[in-house]
């Protein structure tokens, strides 16, 4: 009789226990597909995203909170659980620091790529190099004060931990000298800000387009498509050269004519090239030279020397081409020929016949002076 009452009592006790964390799961449900949505279609009316990216970062750890409060209150009607045992306290109170710092992680994830639209939609001035590893410094942060709360929670001292630190740090930083070296390195090309993520650089090592910068390296894509991870302690002692800032771009060439040009056509033709170029909308203004600069093997060199406004590479190809066809025009206009290697050969007919024609005039000359 009496086990059959503690039998009812146990069944009892375990139903009402598992009816509880189910009914948690069904509002959990609930919340995930009803009342979240709702919220998040609220958030997208607010003039900025903000709210809508922290309210999605906590969209799982929300979602988890609820199973966690579920087991916690099913746990003070299930038999051989004490909710009040302080393991199971430190525990619990353990698992809702876990996803407050889960949640405040991805907002730290999310917030980069927000403060990047923001940044280009108010064109603000901030390098979106600072923006991700200002990212991940804070996600770092945020991870270490999340553990040093459940280590005190478990009555851990963190002060021994950070003395134990401090002494062992100078073992770590010979250990991890290359690796202190690239962060510091990092932090060198985020405060000189040699160049940003997009740019086209050069340094003796690699040049390519940046993609990324993290603690340890930078990523470049060279233009064979090939990612090159270079660290930061390399990059930061080497030279860069960033084209990306180019405020204009050089094109420079020796026109070589023939050596039966006209003067009074060479002069037309340097005048005409000069004048297109000068009212050319796509060369700059700044500096323009156009001279006849030489005399070379076989032509008359003419050396051109110019910007064009772009710097982007496709852009700089066409305005070269329209250049080297209307140049093309001027030549085709002044009757001018473009200058082409020539050698000339000598037969051996042609050499005997040559001396003595040679042996001639030389004999002719001495018998002339005698």
């Amino acid at each position: 009789m009496w086990e059959s009452i503690m039998t009812y009592e146990f069944l009892y006790e375990v139903s009402i226990s598992v009816g509880i964390f189910l009914l948690f799961l069904i509002l959990r449900k609930v919340f995930t597909k009803y009342i979240f949505h709702l919220i998040l279609k609220l958030a997208h009316k607010t003039p900025t995203d903000l709210f809508s990216h922290i309210w999605l970062s906590f969209e799982k750890p929300i979602g988890w909170l609820f199973v966690i409060i579920g087991f916690n209150v099913a746990a003070s009607f299930f038999p051989y659980i004490d909710p009040r045992n302080p393991i199971f306290v430190h525990i619990m109170k353990s698992l809702i620091i876990l996803m407050i710092t889960w949640g405040l992680y991805n907002v730290a994830s999310a917030s980069s790529i927000a403060i990047m639209k923001i940044n280009k939609k108010l064109n603000v001035d901030i390098d979106e190099i600072l923006i991700p590893f200002l990212s991940k410094t804070i996600r770092f942060i945020i991870v270490a004060i999340s553990l040093s709360i459940i280590l005190q929670e478990f009555n851990y001292n963190i002060n021994s931990l950070v003395a134990g630190l401090g002494i062992g740090g100078v073992a770590v930083a010979l250990a991890a000298k290359d690796a202190l070296g690239n962060l510091f390195g990092g932090l060198i090309i985020i405060t000189e800000k040699p160049f940003s993520i997009g740019d086209w650089i050069m340094t003796p090592t690699v040049e390519g387009t940046v993609e990324d910068i993290t603690f340890r390296s930078t990523k470049i894509r060279t233009f064979a498509q090939a990612l090159v991870t270079v660290p930061n302690a390399t990059l930061a002692n080497e030279a860069i050269t960033n084209w990306s800032k180019m405020g204009k771009r050089r094109i420079t060439f020796q026109l070589g004519v023939t050596f039966e040009t006209p003067k009074e056509k060479l002069e037309n033709t340097i005048n005409k090239i000069e004048e297109m170029l000068k009212k050319h909308s796509d060369v700059h203004p700044d500096t323009i030279f156009v001279t006849f600069d030489n005399y070379n093997v076989n032509s008359l060199d003419i050396f051109l020397y110019f910007f064009t406004k772009t710097t982007v590479w496709a852009e700089y190809l066409q305005v070269k081409q329209d250049i080297n066809f209307k140049i093309m025009a001027i030549l085709e206009s002044e009757g001018v020929q473009v200058a082409l290697p020539t050698r000339t050969l000598i037969t051996t007919k042609e050499s005997e016949s040559m001396m003595k024609a040679a042996t001639k005039e030389k004999d002719r000359v001495r018998e002339r002076d005698l």
